[in-house]
């Protein structure tokens, strides 16, 4: 009976283990707002990490996060790091691409609670006297990766903060470019 029980604990492990294998390999995350606001200004807001904290979703989640930055002050080899508490963990973002009104692509390094390293990309459409913004994030899925996305929906974490973040930066460029 006990050689029974073990079988088929080891059968279910083992059909975990290839459900979590066959979970797919990378993701992406993305999410879209429309903004009453020229292109110049809403890429303002993004290429210029000392900007950020008008409206990053994570800003306000430690005051007293340790923020450094480093390389150019806005546009390609800027760079913004971070230390802190458990919400916002620790990592480096440094932009590697930067097209004014059209896209700014980020390195986002974490560092803590667990390492990743992934692609940020914001790019910027005029659509008549507005902007069409899009907050998009890949990465890949390793093995932990995989299992943590059986359990919790990424998409809907990650992407509810874009959405914040979005909000945020709307109101802040709209006022910005009314001034």
């Amino acid at each position: 009976m006990l050689i029974k029980i073990l079988i088929g604990l080891a059968a279910l492990v083992g059909l975990l283990l290839v459900v979590v294998a066959l979970q797919p390999s990378e993701f992406r995350i993305t999410r879209t707002a429309t903004i009453a606001a020229p292109p110049a200004a809403v890429f303002a807001q993004v290429n210029d990490y000392h900007k950020w904290e008008a409206w990053s979703p994570w800003a306000k989640l430690d005051p007293a996060a340790r923020n450094t930055f480093d390389g150019a002050p806005a546009g390609t080899s800027a760079v913004f790091a971070w230390a802190g508490n458990s919400k916002v963990g620790e990592g480096r973002m440094t932009i590697t691409e930067s097209r004014p009104n059209e896209l700014v692509r980020i390195k986002l390094e974490f560092v803590k609670p667990w390492k990743a390293t992934n692609t940020v990309t914001f790019t910027f459409v005029p659509a008549a006297d507005k902007t069409k913004v899009t907050w998009a994030m890949d990465g890949d899925n390793n093995f932990m990766g995989k299992a943590f996305g059986l359990f919790m929906n990424m998409d809907k974490m990650v992407g509810g903060d874009f959405e914040k973040g979005l909000a945020q930066m709307k109101s802040v460029a709209e006022t910005a470019a009314r001034q």
